[in-house]
């Protein structure tokens, strides 16, 4: 964005002052030669910068018309929806003009998107946030999003939007602990926290949204858990929701990777992790 003629000049009046040679150059009167000099440049600067913007929102205009939308921008207009706002008519953006940033920021409720491709659609994964929690949109949410999608989306293009609540992440887990650090339930001795636990549910925080779950990669985070000698996984399992009758479906075992088929994972308890010596 062009700077004002005002903050040009004065970046010019302070690269003056601190140069040694240009001492002399210090009157304070509008009508100084020096500072008529300042003013024509940092006029004709700001003539450029303000061309260079023009030059940019006309390059912008051009590629929004004519380039085809692929999915990472589908993505990122999911995540600029704004719940309770009506677009700009023919557009694809939202007028916010008379609400705060507040306002504007509180009204955007898809904190997580992801894009692919399935047999010819695109299928629009999202998740929204309830305290500090992926979870799902509401019923009313997702209706405006939706509609939302549908006004902006290419003709003809196919899509599904992906507004499930999370897969869940069924682990067996045989842990090989040091007796020394942690207790037969595997609680730390002198923290008293669950370090096993809590390295599982720290490794699905880090995996992105849609993001690829290993195993090996578990296993990993596992072994550099203090007190875990060998972090063994007998077994794996992955529950989905059916779409139809929003129940989850039998579990179905994991091998080496999956990813969820609704962006994430919850981990619903830990009765199957046993600590052995």
């Amino acid at each position: 964005m062009a700077r004002t003629i005002q903050v040009i000049q004065q970046e010019m009046f302070d690269a003056i002052a601190a140069d040694e040679n240009l001492t002399e150059l210090n009157s304070s009167s509008k009508t100084a030669i020096y500072r008529l000099f300042v003013f024509v440049v940092a006029f004709s600067i700001w003539i450029l910068e303000t061309l260079f913007d023009t030059h940019k929102k006309e390059v912008d205009d051009i590629i929004e018309q004519k380039m085809a939308h692929r999915p990472s921008w589908y993505r990122t207009k999911a995540k600029a929806f704004q719940y309770g706002f009506d677009l700009i008519a023919d557009t694809d953006k939202y007028n916010n003009n008379g609400f705060t940033v507040e306002q504007i920021e509180n009204s955007k409720i898809i904190k997580y998107s992801a894009i692919t491709q399935n047999a010819g659609q695109l299928l629009i994964k999202i998740a929204s946030e309830s305290a500090g929690v992926l979870a799902p949109l509401t019923i009313p949410q997702k209706a405006a999003f939706d509609a939302y999608i549908q006004e902006i989306a290419d003709c003809g293009v196919k899509y599904i939007v992906v507004n499930h609540l999370p897969d869940i992440l069924l682990l067996d887990l045989q842990i090989f602990r040091d007796p020394l650090v942690l207790n037969d339930e595997g609680m730390s001795i002198v923290l008293g926290t669950y370090p096993v636990q809590d390295a599982i549910l720290e490794y699905m925080k880090e995996l992105p949204f849609n993001g690829e779950l290993v195993l090996a990669h578990l296993v990993d985070k596992l072994q550099l858990v203090d007190g875990v000698r060998i972090p063994n996984i007998i077994n794996a399992q992955s529950q989905i929701i059916d779409i139809n009758t929003n129940a989850y479906l039998p579990s179905q075992p994991i091998t080496v990777k999956t990813v969820p088929e609704s962006g994430y994972f919850v981990v619903p308890n830990f009765d199957n992790v046993t600590y052995v010596v």
